[in-house]
């Protein structure tokens, strides 16, 4: 290869790594994740009243994530549902929320109709990680969590875990939510459950 060819060659490369930086993240292992744990993960019971009737679900086709946004604070199940009540609403639409810690804390119960995409409620489960992921990044110990819990949730509801059953929020409706810096690492994240359910 002659020297013009290489630095054309160079320029392609550094060029494809600074442009989609994104698909480089999707492609790659999560640095400080731990093996695994095929057992149920430990789920903090938080107890919540609701305004109103839950409606069990009759299906589960998807595991749909989410962040907070507009806060990176470690907010709780409890403060979440709060928002929701004073909206009007009948309490917490997710199901679980994973605090900055890894504490994963119930939200609605995890076989009723969930509130949080709009036209997709009826057949999904709602996940959201705390914090504002346009501006910061999820913690490893809520990586190690959602990996767990959804890995848990493959299996009960016999879904695998593609881009058509673990999605960001983004993917189904007009918003930025799970934040661009926790959407960028989906791809991998899915590889790491397919990994562990082989």
């Amino acid at each position: 290869m002659n020297r013009r060819k290489f630095l054309i060659y160079t320029f392609y490369i550094f060029s494809f790594f600074y442009l989609f930086p994104e698909i480089i993240a999707s492609t790659k292992s999560f640095a400080g994740v731990r093996k695994i744990n095929n057992k149920s993960p430990f789920i903090k019971e938080t107890y919540l009243k609701f305004a109103s009737p839950l409606v069990d679900r009759s299906e589960t086709n998807m595991i749909i994530i989410h962040h907070i946004g507009g806060t990176d604070r470690d907010v709780s199940a409890a403060e979440v549902h709060q928002w929701h009540l004073d909206n009007g609403w009948a309490g917490i639409g997710y199901h679980y929320i994973i605090r900055k810690n890894g504490t994963i804390e119930r939200g609605r119960p995890q076989n009723v109709i969930g509130a949080h995409c709009y036209h997709y409620n009826r057949t999904s489960i709602g996940i959201n990680l705390v914090g504002d992921f346009e501006k910061s990044k999820p913690t490893e110990e809520q990586i190690q969590s959602a990996l767990e819990l959804t890995t848990f949730l493959c299996k009960t509801y016999n879904l695998s875990p593609t881009n058509k059953t673990i999605l960001g929020h983004r993917d189904l409706s007009s918003t930025l939510c799970p934040g661009k810096n926790l959407y960028a690492q989906l791809g991998a994240f899915r590889q790491c459950i397919v990994d562990s359910l082989a």
